[in-house]
């Protein structure tokens, strides 16, 4: 009986001993930051400077955080406003940002992204007769990922390729297929709000040439050095704005097959069978790996999309019911040439409040307050007020 009472204070103790223990130092400033923010009051509209203020901190500390923390910690983040103060006609904000293990944005919209192909840096890693879906299947597929979770509409561009020295990635280099900045123009033409690009920074099987020793023993080794060999994959991914160019997402993704490293040609990244073999598997958490960092990301950014057109005193967007536009809702508009798209300290002052009056599939139309509608052009952009 002793016995038993001295293993049941045992078991207790070491369960207390197992308690969370406190966050030092070091791991609390790992997971806050402070940020600043600041926006101009259009017509004194102080509320809506003051969300467009904490939206630019937030954003700003969202990327302060993901510096600390390189791994696969979370991104999102909790926001408390410590300090606010207005200068002129300027609303300024300071907030405290948090890491949180639970997602706290909301999705009102789907954003459209945009996927173009991933070239491999080194060509002669990829022989002829593997498979040859790499550099589009997996852009692709990190695309279909995205649109399944349902806050994102994919587009893919597959066969177009940002990059014409993949190992510069991600300096993208003068093209002449492009009158201008590449990223924006492909943006454009999808009416996407951001592009997904990437590289095959490595593939590369090492080489089995050479069997060290003699004997049985080397002699086994030599017969099984084309069934087991080792292979290294990297896979640097990218993420731009669409309305600015900047490069707002940068992640390399690594990882090591041992045993059969061979993906057959004729195999389709995404499939039942490129996902059976080694190599597909390895690539196929990748993608899900690469997929779910940036909806966690790009979730608590604010929404944004095109102006198509001016139809006498109405605005025209490139966004409708699959965008989860509905009539009432208000957008802020933006002239084309600026190119903060609100990743700044301070937001450009915006053209007038677009109020939607009516919804089709893919496009919305609306009527202008607070601004003058000849000020708007094709091109132009229009902004979520809030960080949905």
């Amino acid at each position: 009986m002793a016995i038993s009472r001295l293993l049941l204070i045992l078991l207790l103790l070491t369960a207390c001993s197992e308690t969370k223990q406190p966050l030092n130092a070091s791991e609390v400033s790992a997971r806050q930051t402070s940020a600043e923010g600041s926006a101009l009051m259009a017509q004194g509209d102080k509320p809506q400077a003051r969300r467009e203020a904490i939206e630019a901190a937030t954003q700003i500390a969202a990327e302060q955080l993901r510096g600390k923390n390189t791994g696969n910690s979370p991104l999102m983040t909790e926001i408390k406003v410590v300090d606010e103060w207005q200068e002129g006609n300027v609303y300024h904000v300071q907030i405290l940002a948090q890491l949180s293990d639970k997602q706290v944005c909301e999705s009102a919209y789907r954003k459209k992204i945009v996927a173009t192909a991933f070239p491999v840096v080194n060509t002669d890693q990829i022989s002829g007769s593997e498979s040859q879906d790499l550099f589009g299947g997996i852009p692709r597929e990190i695309n279909n990922r995205l649109t399944e979770s349902g806050d994102f509409i994919g587009r893919n561009l597959t066969n177009t390729v940002l990059y014409s020295k993949p190992d510069l990635a991600p300096d993208i280099l003068p093209s002449t297929s492009y009158v201008g900045s590449s990223i924006l123009n492909i943006a454009r033409q999808q009416d996407a709000q951001f592009v997904l690009a990437g590289v095959i920074r490595d593939f590369k099987i090492e080489s089995t040439q050479y069997v060290r020793g003699t004997g049985l023993f080397a002699e086994i080794k030599s017969l099984v050095r084309d069934m087991v060999s080792r292979r290294s994959i990297g896979i640097d991914i990218y993420v731009y704005d669409g309305f600015s160019g900047a490069l707002v997402f940068q992640h390399r993704y690594t990882d090591s097959i041992l045993g059969d490293v061979s993906l057959p040609a004729g195999y389709t990244v995404g499939s039942e069978r490129f996902n059976d073999t080694p190599a597909g598997h390895s690539i196929n958490t990748i993608i899900q790996q690469a997929s779910d960092d940036i909806r966690r990301l790009f979730l608590c950014f604010p929404f944004a999309s095109r102006v198509t057109q001016i139809s006498q005193n109405h605005i025209i967007i490139a966004a409708g019911a699959q965008d989860k536009v509905k009539t009432g809702d208000q957008f802020k508009v933006y002239p084309a040439s600026s190119t903060t798209s609100g990743f700044g300290t301070t937001f450009p002052a915006s053209q007038g409040v677009l109020t939607i009056t009516d919804v089709s599939s893919n496009a919305a139309m609306g009527t202008l307050d607070g601004g003058e509608i000849l000020s708007v052009h094709p091109g132009d952009w229009v902004k979520s007020a809030t960080l949905k």
